[in-house]
């Protein structure tokens, strides 16, 4: 009775889209830390401004939160591929398992030295030396992104292989061209300057919380540490708006079905094609209603000109079906989930164009010359709030990341039922389905509780605590 009306499909699915957008949650984000951490220390190493040192070893310890809680998730995810897509795993990895590898035994074991040289080191390197540690962190973080987004990369366009026909699985023979992917190098710039973007909100959103607080000897740090936040918003939102334009131009190339269901289009266009705002869709018939559209956009948008039609996933299907009948039959549906990708694709940009218009008020009440946010308080609650809407954004890009390729696991040659592993049953699934997700929901309550008390603690919670903490061998543990 209980899995009545579930299927084994839809459970793997629900568990793979589970784990990896909780995954998501913290990579983006101590991919941006990290990198801002070390910009704030280097800062400090040239500019001897002890407020950045301060910084770097507050902003420091988020940073390490998030590092942790990104490990552990993503070590349950690695347990996901072996449960639910065996079929996946027999079929793409001998391409899939490389850049992993070398995702483990380089970028990882990169990270996981020099992070723990920085932690435990603070006052036994020049601020310079120390400064390099945190750098050789962050590029082992973007390292890490760079393997697993070309492991992602071929699944969405495969490149670099052949089929055994003896086997009927892939065999990796160029893997230049699976490092080469263009869809690896138009994929990466967005993500990283997304995430370095969802750190600068996460500052400035703390930032504004410990402003409100008030307390004692806090003032100059949280106004800083606010300024650098915003500044890191305003910046990489432009830049991560900027790289997913080119993201785009290659799933229209790509993937045009995808392109076509962020966009809510089921006929071809009129040329110039407008830019659907906001419609009704009937997924079911295929047609949508309701539109406010804007003429022309959509050109500009896709073509960067005023002119140009836009293909509709109704014409889209039947190529699909001419070019793929042979292998998959004539009963495959090609139809991505249009509301998933329309809405995701409106979330997206919206939360991006948000946090371009939240910053660069913040920084105009923030100025030097006519500081004023302070006493703005509306403003700093709406910086605090705005913490989490970066979150939203990443898996909102995600989203359609990955449903825009169904009905493939690997794009145009395996699908997403022929993957699922054959010795799974609708009651192990549901089983650890609810299992993983009690733990996520426990580590994101460990995590949110640890950044809050961290910053109850405020940025000169250690240094008082240090002073109590005597060596129990030195004299002063036994009086003067």
């Amino acid at each position: 009775m209980l899995t009545m009306g579930l299927s084994i499909v839809s459970l793997a699915r629900f568990q793979f889209a589970m784990t990896t957008v909780f995954h998501f949650f913290f990579v983006p984000f101590s991919i941006g830390m990290g990198f801002l951490v070390a910009i704030m220390e280097t800062i400090y190493a040239v500019k001897k401004d002890k407020v950045y040192l301060d910084m770097a070893k507050f902003w420091g310890k988020i940073f390490l939160l998030s590092f942790a809680v990104g490990i552990v998730t993503g070590i349950i995810q690695e347990f996901q591929f072996g449960m639910n897509w065996s079929e996946y795993s027999r079929f793409m990895g001998d391409v899939f398992g490389a850049p992993l590898a070398i995702e483990a035994l380089l970028a990882f074991f990169i990270e996981s030295v020099f992070i723990g040289i920085w932690m435990f080191t603070w006052d036994r390197f020049k601020p310079g030396v120390h400064a390099f540690m945190i750098w050789m962190t962050s590029i082992g973080t973007m390292l890490s992104a760079i393997w697993i987004l070309a492991a992602n990369s071929f699944m969405q366009h495969p490149t670099g292989f052949r089929i055994n026909n003896a086997t009927g699985r892939i065999q990796l023979t160029d893997f230049g061209a699976v490092v080469a992917n263009p869809q690896l190098w138009k994929v990466f710039p967005h993500v990283i300057l997304a995430a370095f973007m969802t750190a600068g909100v996460v500052i400035a959103g703390m930032s504004a919380w410990g402003l409100l607080r008030k307390k004692s000897g806090e003032n100059h740090f949280f106004k800083t540490s606010l300024r650098f936040g915003l500044w890191a918003s305003l910046i990489f939102a432009l830049a991560s708006a900027g790289a997913g334009d080119l993201q785009t131009q290659q799933i229209i190339k790509d993937q045009p079905m995808k392109f076509a269901a962020t966009e809510g289009i089921y006929e071809d266009t009129k040329d110039p094609a407008p830019w659907t705002v906001v419609e009704l869709i009937d997924s079911k018939n295929h047609t949508a209603s309701g539109k406010i559209e804007l003429p022309g956009v959509l050109s500009l948008l896709a073509y960067h000109k005023l002119s140009g039609s836009v293909k509709g996933m109704n014409t889209i299907n039947k190529e699909l079906h001419a070019k793929y009948d042979k292998k998959f039959g004539k009963d495959m549906n090609y139809y991505v989930p249009p509301k998933t990708l329309f809405w995701s694709f409106r979330v997206m940009t919206g939360i991006d164009a948000l946090i371009m218009l939240v910053a660069f008020v913040g920084l105009i009440f923030s100025r030097k010359k006519k500081d004023t946010i302070e006493s703005h308080k509306w403003m700093l609650v709406v910086l605090g709030i705005c913490l989490w809407v970066p979150f939203i954004a990443n898996s909102a890009g995600w989203f359609i990341t990955e449903f825009g390729r169904y009905p493939w696991i690997v794009y145009g040659l395996f699908t997403i039922a022929d993957a699922v592993s054959p010795t799974s049953t609708v009651g192990t699934l549901l089983f650890s389905n609810i299992v993983y997700f009690l733990l996520f929901t426990l580590l994101g309550g460990v995590m949110i509780w640890y950044c809050r008390q961290t910053l109850h603690h405020g940025p000169y919670f250690e240094e008082a605590d240090a002073k109590q903490n005597v060596d129990p061998f030195a004299k002063e543990a036994f009086g003067q």
